[in-house]
């Protein structure tokens, strides 16, 4: 996997409907601020009678975004995903359509039992994936163990960039919505939340977190992104341009963290104090390359840094 595709490349990945008439002018000329990734959408955000419609719009969006490649532009583009309804629509895609300009596909209603298929249609191909969790298996943690570790032994493991959460699908299995004043993580989506991280991010997986689908409360998305932060996740799905600054805002590193991850990464101490906490290189360690991973991306939040550490002092790790 290029670094290019690297899931602190994902940011706010916006969905935007296969039937929208503005997505290669929207891509072509960087017209949403803030945006690293866009998932064209053919499933859910589609209804079944405008399916042909959004095909057809897809393949002029694919025409004009491969031809602006070949003419050299495309460098600075976000990350393109297509999200396509369902497998076959999937095979007939990589089949015959032109995804040159195209990173990769965002794989809906991803089990066990469609990984084959999937892995079929794409492992010929340069595309890499990223698997929608969010049917009811989910739910059920020794299926998402058996998952993981049949994904981490599976050749397909390189091509996935992430495993997105899908909040709206899961809450649906078990007949809910979220309440319009409370995270998500006030639902039972916050149990599964914390199980997936436990079981993919144990294995070194990277999650990405739901929509927040309440455009205009801004007070409930802070902090639900603080818990994303909080529970590791590396992006999160975004339904409005309104959102994508927030979402790049809470992914940055605040300086309290970037020096503690200095700190551990530099220490020869076993156990020492910083900033009133106790630091442990030992098993903080890997927090701290992804703390400094996520802000060489992101940048850290405040313009001055404490103790005069910069950023572009770090060289990652192995």
């Amino acid at each position: 996997m290029t670094k290019r595709l690297s899931p602190y490349h994902l940011g706010a990945t916006l969905y935007m409907p296969a039937t929208r008439t503005d997505i290669a002018s929207s891509i072509l000329d960087n017209k949403i601020a803030g945006l690293r990734s866009i998932v064209i959408c053919l499933e859910d955000a589609v209804s079944d009678a405008d399916v042909p419609l959004a095909l057809h719009n897809l393949q002029q969006i694919l025409h004009t975004l491969a031809a602006a490649k070949t003419a050299g532009y495309g460098a600075k583009w976000p990350l393109v995903f297509i999200r396509p309804r369902h497998s076959e629509m999937g095979r007939a895609l990589t089949a015959c359509a032109d995804l040159t300009a195209i990173d990769g596909l965002v794989l809906p209603k991803f089990t066990l039992a469609s990984l084959p298929a999937w892995w079929d249609m794409v492992k010929d191909t340069h595309l890499c994936m990223m698997p929608t969790l969010e049917t009811e298996e989910v739910f059920d943690v020794l299926q998402m163990r058996e998952l993981a570790t049949t994904l981490l032994a599976h050749p397909c493991h390189d091509r996935i960039i992430a495993l997105r959460i899908g909040g709206n699908d899961l809450m649906n299995v078990i007949a809910l919505r979220r309440p319009r004043n409370l995270t998500l993580y006030d639902s039972p989506m916050g149990y599964t939340i914390k199980m997936l991280v436990a079981v993919f991010g144990s294995r070194d997986f990277a999650l990405t977190s739901p929509v927040c689908e309440h455009i205009d409360d801004h007070q409930v998305m802070e902090r639900e992104l603080a818990l994303d932060m909080a529970h590791g996740l590396v992006g999160k799905t975004a339904i409005h341009p309104n959102q994508i600054a927030k979402i790049e805002r809470a992914l940055m590193v605040s300086p309290a963290d970037h020096a503690d991850a200095l700190r551990i990464l530099n220490s020869s101490q076993a156990v020492f104090k910083s900033q009133g906490a106790m630091c442990e290189p030992a098993t903080h360690r890997r927090w701290a390359l992804r703390v400094l991973e996520r802000a060489q991306v992101y940048g850290i939040a405040a313009d001055t840094l404490q103790d005069g550490v910069r950023l572009v002092t770090f060289t990652q790790q192995n």
